[in-house]
This record gives C-alpha cells, sequence and structure tokens, in this order.
C-alpha cells in the first residue's frame, strides 16, 4: 500500500556472517533501489560487539535513513525480502549471527506494536549500534515516546563500538 505523502524511515542494518561488510554495503545498494522510496543518507559503517550470545563474531552495522511512501507493514515486507535475498533465515537463535538484518527503527512519527512489528524499534535508546550511527544521520531526529537522538545517544556507552574508516 502506498501513502500519498513521504514518510522518513530510519533502517539500522546488521551483518556478522558472509562477508558483513559487503553484505551491509550490498544492502545499502538494494535499500536505494528500493521502489516508493529513496535513500535520503546513510552512516559509516560501524564494527559492534555481538548482543547475543557472545560466540559470534562482531557485527558491523549502520543506519539508512529513508524517504518512502509505503506504510510500515509493506516496507517491513520489501526489508524481509532483501534479508531472504541474503540468505537470512529466521530459525536460529534469539540475538544469534546472522548474514543481514534489517530493522525499521523510526516510521515517522508513528508508535506502532502489533506482533510482526514494534516502531519505534524497542530498546532502540540502549544500542550504541544504533544510536551512534543514527545521531551521524540525523542528530535532530525526534524518536516517538523517547527523544531527541543528541540527547539520548551520550547516555548510551558505547561498549566498544568503532566506526570503520571509509
Amino acid at each position: 500500500m502506498r501513502n500519498h505523502y513521504l514518510i522518513d524511515a530510519y533502517i539500522g542494518l546488521g551483518s556478522n556472517l558472509q562477508n558483513p561488510h559487503a553484505q551491509v554495503t550490498h544492502a545499502l545498494v538494494q535499500l536505494k533501489q528500493l521502489e516508493n522510496c529513496s535513500l535520503h543518507s546513510f552512516s559509516s559503517l560501524y564494527s559492534s560487539r555481538p548482543m547475543g550470545p557472545p560466540d559470534q563474531p562482531a557485527y558491523i552495522n549502520a543506519v539508512a535513513w529513508l524517504k518512502t511512501r509505503l506504510d510500515a507493514s509493506t516496507l517491513l515486507k520489501k526489508l524481509q525480502s532483501i534479508e531472504n535475498e541474503h540468505g537470512r533465515t529466521r530459525l536460529g537463535e534469539h540475538w544469534g549471527p546472522r548474514t543481514l538484518d534489517l530493522d525499521i527503527l523510526v516510521y515517522g512519527n508513528y508508535k506502532l506494536k502489533s506482533q510482526a512489528l514494534s516502531v519505534p524499534h524497542p530498546g532502540i535508546k540502549y544500542r550504541e549500534f544504533v544510536l551512534y550511527p543514527l545521531r551521524e544521520v540525523n542528530k535532530n531526529l525526534m524518536i516517538p515516546g523517547v527523544g531527541v537522538v543528541h540527547r539520548i545517544q551520550p547516555r548510551c556507552y558505547p561498549n566498544g563500538l568503532i566506526r570503520l574508516p571509509i
């Protein structure tokens, strides 16, 4: 379904399997090509410690800012299709390793909660691998029900997060 107006959507990207750097950069290209969307900007790539089981490789993370006419549900389906193209499986352990993870972090000024999607993304204010790249993309972003990124991010410990050279 299409909206008649553009919505700002912020997408978190992450990978720690099968050449994570290439997985994330290729996903950014795919986001740029999404129908009824335009890639407004994106962050640097960051290396981060795994959030789940510690015996997995480090992650490569980034954030993309899309302008979209897609409703949140349709956007989620398109993102999951990109994940599937990258070999994403959902049968593994929670927060386990993955080829590609694409999350809708913020969708306009909306607060949405369904079985398939919660926006803003739960835990957004605690995740350094989201807040640091998000600040790079739009430090003045107001996350509905959470606050402004440039005020939240300094309260989030970097926890080994490393901004990668271009």
